[in-house]
């Protein structure tokens, strides 16, 4: 592994050329004006996790076509919440058992953990949340060409709807008053943007911060060409066979790429990209941050790093960067 993508001081300057479909705004609030339509009252049950200093509960949310939609509700035992941290999840991963615990809790943030839709079957955090709808055609293993064929059919339709539905969910838990922040790691970064720019395009409220950290689902048509490993591959193995359908794939993935939504988040962010990553390319994650509009954010560069990205170095930079936005 060594670095493979544009050199720093171009990375920090580089700006995706391709341009949003004319009618983005219109197809995300119309999908989300058509999922808040069939939504339900959010179920909200408490369990045992064997903890002592960590409460949790088991939500059940409506999620896009009012499918339910798992997620953990954690918080400290003995105290009030100083923020909350809504969380989605990397590509595969679930969102386990209750008394998987992340750092969140242990910091004073309640912390929504929310399951991704047909995944979760990674061995060490088993999902909880079926995806009933079909993948609309043909498709490569994974869920990176689920129903790509057309926008409206799409897998990541579904997961980015949830992503935003996510946060109606988290300040009915909290409460008025509570700082609402959203993260995540790959996908989960990649959600993280999609969640900030839906609820900021809908006029839900404002978000205290966003941390996508080595984001994944940015700068589609740059990302296709420059590596093939999955899931990116995916893509890669579904054009390889069905040459006649790039143009079409590439419309419709123009609707979920994060660079076109990071440019309609209003939120403060901290940012991560790794310069040896093969799975995200970092020149992907600059694509989205550069678009990012606010005057407040940062990102942080590890430049020995592949996908881990800075681990838990990373965290410690993320708990300072909300420790400064929750006074």
């Amino acid at each position: 592994m060594a670095q493979f993508d544009l050199p720093l001081d171009e990375l920090r300057a580089y700006r995706a050329t391709h341009e949003a479909p004319a009618d983005f705004d219109d197809f995300w609030l119309t999908t989300l004006a058509a999922a808040r339509e069939k939504g339900w009252e959010t179920r909200v049950e408490p369990v045992d996790n064997g903890l002592a200093i960590v409460a949790s509960s088991d939500v059940t949310f409506a999620g896009f076509a009012g499918d339910p939609i798992r997620a953990w509700w954690h918080r400290p035992a003995d105290r009030e919440p100083i923020g909350v941290v809504v969380e989605f999840l990397g590509y595969s991963g679930g969102r386990g058992l209750p008394h998987q615990q992340g750092t969140w809790p242990l910091a004073g943030y309640a912390h929504l953990l929310v399951d991704s839709r047909g995944q979760g079957y990674g061995q060490q955090w088993p999902g909880a949340t079926a995806d009933p709808h079909g993948s609309g055609g043909s498709a490569a293993p994974g869920q990176m060409t689920r129903g790509i064929e057309d926008p409206e059919t799409y897998y990541y339709r579904r997961l980015y709807t949830d992503a935003a539905l996510a946060l109606d969910v988290a300040r009915g838990l909290a409460g008025t008053g509570v700082p609402l922040f959203v993260a995540g790691i790959s996908q989960g970064g990649g959600l993280t943007i999609a969640a900030a720019a839906l609820d900021a395009l809908a006029g839900r409220g404002a978000i205290a911060g966003a941390l996508p950290d080595v984001p994944f689902l940015c700068d589609f048509p740059r990302a296709t060409t420059l590596v093939a490993i999955h899931p990116y591959g995916e893509i890669v193995t579904y054009l390889a066979a069905f040459r006649d359908r790039v143009d079409q794939t590439f419309r419709t993935l123009s609707y979920f790429d994060g660079v076109h939504l990071a440019a309609r988040a209003q939120a403060p962010a901290l940012f991560s990209a790794a310069l040896m990553d093969e799975v995200c390319p970092p020149s992907t994650v600059f694509g989205a941050y550069n678009a990012w509009p606010s005057d407040d954010k940062a990102i942080e560069v590890y430049p020995f790093n592949g996908h881990e990205g800075g681990g838990v170095y990373h965290r410690a930079a993320q708990l300072e960067w909300l420790r400064a936005r929750v006074g």
